[in-house]
């Protein structure tokens, strides 16, 4: 009979074995790892599980440092900071944009324009930064959202102080104006103390300034609830304000700068040559600074962007004008410098000039029957262009070029105002480099009376006047006169920046220079006797007609028949008292005519406004 086992004991209880030792392995493992993990959470994640854990209910919120004010010289308030509600949304709080948004525009009947805004900003900015929905809001609007704010998590009303600017577009370029920070503003910035701020400045001081009128942000750490809202405060560190600024720049005497000039293009400059200080800066035409604050539309930003009189164009810095006749003193005093001319030089004037063997071609005087026989001094007063073509084709472009040098022209002056140019005073190797042509003759007789290739912004001619005035002492041009610290009276004057003293061989020349300019407004036949009239010190000064477009040999100059945008530009120069100067001006009227008829008499109201001179009517 046959034996079967039905069951294999030795074996079953090998499985079992084998399974009950896998399964604590298993089992130590899981628990080898579980415990490593409580281990590294516990002991060296702590601290960061234990601030997660914080963030429920401790929250750090920036405090906005306000920004510092700015004044004139008088103490007249500039740029200041008001008051004002907005409305904020923290993008990573709302459930839905662009519902939110739909709904948000039937409340406070938000526009198209605005909505793509917002979306903008949403898009360009981390989502757990406020974007404004809408500035300013008016009462109603502010008690409207508060009724449905619970239909609307994410958005907050909040109270805020923003920039202001009083005077409106009396300023605007020198001043600047502040603007939402934007991805290039984001590269320039210290993110951490630029918590919870908005605005930074765009333009002019607003902008050169920034770090000093900005401030220093502080932070408060309080203690909130589950709903997010404030329990208690457990830290905070106080922001620190910006420091105002105190600048040399006179609001009367820009006033009246401004209303002089309204009827031109153009810009007016006026400085204190003995510390740079700018008293008055004028561009026109200008535009309102307050319309950037919060966003200007595209409708009115198209319409200042595609003016043809360019109102965003800062003319002061960066405007290109050719010098004309102004340019004359600064050419005599070269000439004499350089022995090619003195105090009695003369030269007769037909109402032309030629070259030596082209006598085919006149280069005209603006003066068409001539100055007759002209010395140093009547050939400044008379502004008489053949004296000059002489002086200049004598002296040659690059002994001109190396002299106007001295004086600051093609280079920036180094003003406390960003995006100044460098205008151009050409010379035969510059030709050479930026056309790759050849400098002819003619070109050095034309640059001999501030025309041809010769480009100089107003600030330029300004120092280089001061510069003159000043008999050769070099002042770099300041807006800014002193900072103040917050909560502090005392004010910090900042530093004059003086430049390179010119090296003048021969003192008397710079003193022949000015008394020609002086014939220039108390001659009898100076260009611009007028502004001396009645004064009881004396003035000099320079008048210049600058072309727009050339003329050719055998045609007229006529106003009455050209358009308005193609007459003469109009400028002036001056400085006073010529014993001791502290007033210097310079008026560029852009097709303004003559020099003596349009910018001479606006120098004279400047003139007039800074000596508290009363105009006999």
């Amino acid at each position: 009979m046959l034996r079967f086992e039905l069951k294999d004991h030795h074996r079953e209880n090998r499985v079992i074995n084998d399974r009950l030792i896998f399964a604590a392995i298993f089992a130590g493992i899981l628990f080898a790892v579980v415990m490593i993990r409580l281990t590294v959470l516990q002991v060296f994640e702590y601290e960061h599980f234990n601030a997660l854990s914080d963030r429920n209910r401790v929250d750090f919120e920036p405090l906005v440092p306000q920004r510092g004010l700015i004044y004139d010289r008088n103490g007249v308030v500039l740029a200041e900071n008001i008051p004002v509600f907005s409305l904020e949304l923290v993008p990573e709080k709302v459930i839905d944009v662009d519902i939110t948004l739909q709904e948000l525009q039937l409340l406070l009947a938000l526009t198209d324009d605005e909505v793509a805004e917002i979306q903008q900003q949403i898009k360009h900015q981390r989502r757990f930064k406020e974007v404004v929905v809408r500035q300013r809001l008016t009462e109603q609007e502010v008690a409207k959202f508060s009724v449905n704010r619970h239909r609307f998590p994410g958005l907050e009303v909040v109270g805020r102080l923003i920039r202001h600017y009083p005077h409106g577009a009396l300023f605007a370029h020198t001043i600047g104006y502040v603007g939402r920070i934007n991805e290039k503003d984001q590269q320039r910035i210290d993110e951490k103390n630029y918590k919870g701020t908005q605005y930074i400045g765009k333009t002019g001081v607003e902008r050169f300034y920034e770090d000093s009128l900005h401030g220093q942000v502080g932070y408060q750490q309080v203690e909130t609830n589950v709903q997010g809202r404030m329990v208690r405060e457990i830290t905070n560190t106080p922001s620190v304000s910006g420091q105002d600024l105190f600048l040399h720049l006179d609001i009367n005497l820009q006033r009246v700068a401004a209303q002089a000039l309204s009827e031109f293009n153009g810009s007016i400059i006026a400085l204190d040559p003995r510390t740079g200080g700018v008293l008055a800066m004028i561009s026109k035409p200008d535009f309102n600074p307050n319309e950037f604050i919060t966003g200007i539309s595209r409708k009115s930003y198209a319409v200042l962007r595609d003016s043809m009189d360019r109102p965003l164009f800062d003319r002061a810095l960066r405007g290109h004008y050719p010098p004309g006749s102004t340019l004359k003193p600064f050419i005599a005093l070269a000439g004499l410098e350089m022995g090619i001319v003195n105090e009695s030089s003369s030269t007769f004037c037909p109402g032309w000039y030629s070259l030596p063997g082209k006598e085919d071609h006149r280069y005209r005087c603006w003066k068409k029957q001539g100055h007759g026989k002209v010395d140093f001094i009547t050939s400044m007063a008379q502004s008489c262009d053949v004296y000059f073509y002489d002086l200049a084709n004598t002296m040659g472009i690059d002994r001109l070029h190396g002299f106007l040098d001295l004086f600051g022209f093609g280079r920036r002056t180094g003003i406390d105002v960003p995006s100044e140019s460098r205008g151009l005073s050409p010379s035969r190797q510059w030709k050479r480099n930026a056309r790759n042509q050849v400098w002819y003759p003619g070109e050095t007789l034309i640059s001999g009376i501030g025309q041809g290739f010769n480009q100089m912004t107003p600030i330029q001619l300004a120092h280089a006047t001061a510069t003159l005035a000043m008999r050769g002492e070099s002042i770099s041009p300041r807006v800014v006169r002193a900072t103040r610290d917050t909560g502090q009276t005392e004010l910090k004057l900042l530093p004059i920046e003086r430049l390179e003293t010119l090296p003048i061989i021969d003192s008397r020349n710079w003193q022949a220079t000015v008394d020609a300019m002086v014939e220039v407004v108390h001659g009898k036949r100076g260009t611009a006797r007028k502004v001396g009239k009645d004064l009881t010190f004396k003035v000099a000064g320079k008048t210049g007609t600058a072309q727009v477009f050339s003329i050719k040999q055998d045609e007229e100059y006529d106003a009455e028949t050209l358009d308005k945008r193609l007459h003469d530009h109009a400028l002036f120069i001056a400085f006073a008292p010529v014993e001791d100067p502290e007033f210097v001006v310079v008026v560029i009227a852009e097709n303004g005519g003559g020099g003596s008829k349009t910018a001479a008499p606006i120098a004279r109201k400047m003139i007039d406004q800074y000596f508290g001179i009363i105009p006999n009517e």
